[in-house]
């Protein structure tokens, strides 16, 4: 008979890798996440990032969960009394890395796609979202997204988990080194499990602007006039994230002149005070998508596999509800 594996190797270091590791360390598990880059070079790292289950059909369950935990982050860094966070002290810094924003969804599909409605409302209420003239008015978890990845790997290091810096060009490297292994490792996912050609680059380009001291933006907007073009801005506490482009198949991660003339173009007339602020920068990065999530258990190597990529421009959004789920597909190993 097996025994239960006690030591797990995550590979991946951005959303995914992170919240699977925080969980499975948090379940008791010893946890070692191997990864080839840190999660401030990861395409997580330029995630707007509002909740959205954007691009996530048939993850209900997972959608659903995040969502959960991402308002109970939120609830921590509202509260004043930070005794029951757990390991989570730097919440009491002066910017919460998760916090609830209200904003519009400008619809133009008829009819619209509301799918994401009902989890919202079964978790926060009917009063989180409404709707307004050519759209819904929501409050969303929004995830400042360089703190809460710092909060993050902080948190995974307080619970023990272990990190190497390194590429793992194949799952032979690792047996005998580990008793299981969850792969969150984005677009080389497909790779590492010898062919799953469906994962594929989705580029996304975004432009940063200073918010405002004296008078700043604090509602996100969100366009879908466009699949290819959908536009966002996410106002947080010192930057406001304005995007953006969904470029299937494209491997470009240099950010380009003409689309950040499009997408200045498209937010300012959806957000005119724009007009007024300095641009910090710019950015683009590779979402790892795929036609669905792949969130299972993988037969047919030399150690027991969990797959846990193709989260396109969801991840952060999916991304607690998928820690949990591998954290079950292990407990049943």
């Amino acid at each position: 008979m097996s025994s239960r594996p006690s030591n797990i190797t995550v590979i991946g270091a951005g959303i995914i890798g992170l919240s699977c590791a925080h969980d499975l360390s948090e379940a008791g598990y010893e946890v070692t996440v191997i990864a080839d880059h840190g999660p401030g070079d990861t395409v997580s790292a330029l995630a707007g990032a509002l909740w959205f289950p954007y691009h996530a059909a048939g993850t209900g369950e997972v959608v659903e969960r995040s969502l959960r935990r991402f308002v109970e982050l939120a609830a921590l860094g509202d509260s004043a009394d930070s005794a029951d966070a757990g390991n989570v002290d730097d919440f009491t810094d002066d910017v919460p890395p998760v916090q609830m924003r209200t904003g519009v969804l400008h619809e133009r599909l008829d009819p619209p796609d509301r799918s994401w409605v009902a989890p919202v409302v079964k978790v926060l209420g009917e009063e989180a979202v409404r709707p307004v003239d050519g759209g819904v008015r929501a409050t969303l978890p929004m995830i400042m997204t360089s703190r809460y990845l710092a909060w993050l790997m902080d948190s995974c290091r307080m619970n023990g988990v272990a990190f190497q810096w390194r590429t793992v060009t194949s799952l032979d490297e690792l047996t005998g080194t580990t008793d299981a292994v969850v792969i969150a490792g984005g677009l080389r996912g497909g790779d590492l499990l010898g062919g799953d050609d469906a994962v594929t680059p989705v580029r996304g380009q975004l432009m940063l602007f200073v918010n405002s001291d004296e008078n700043p933006l604090t509602d996100w907007v969100v366009d879908s006039d466009d699949p290819s073009q959908l536009t966002y801005v996410f106002p947080r506490e010192d930057e406001i994230v304005v995007g953006g482009t969904s470029e299937p198949g494209s491997w470009d991660e240099a950010p380009d002149q003409e689309t950040a003339e499009a997408i200045l173009a498209r937010a300012e007339a959806l957000v005119p005070e724009l007009k007024e602020l300095p641009i910090l920068g710019h950015g683009a990065g590779l979402r790892p998508s795929r036609e669905t999530v792949r969130l299972e258990r993988v037969e047919g190597y030399g150690l027991p596999v969990i797959a846990a990529y193709g989260h396109g421009g969801a991840g952060v959004t999916l991304s607690w509800g998928t820690a949990e789920r591998v954290v079950e597909l292990v407990g049943e190993l």
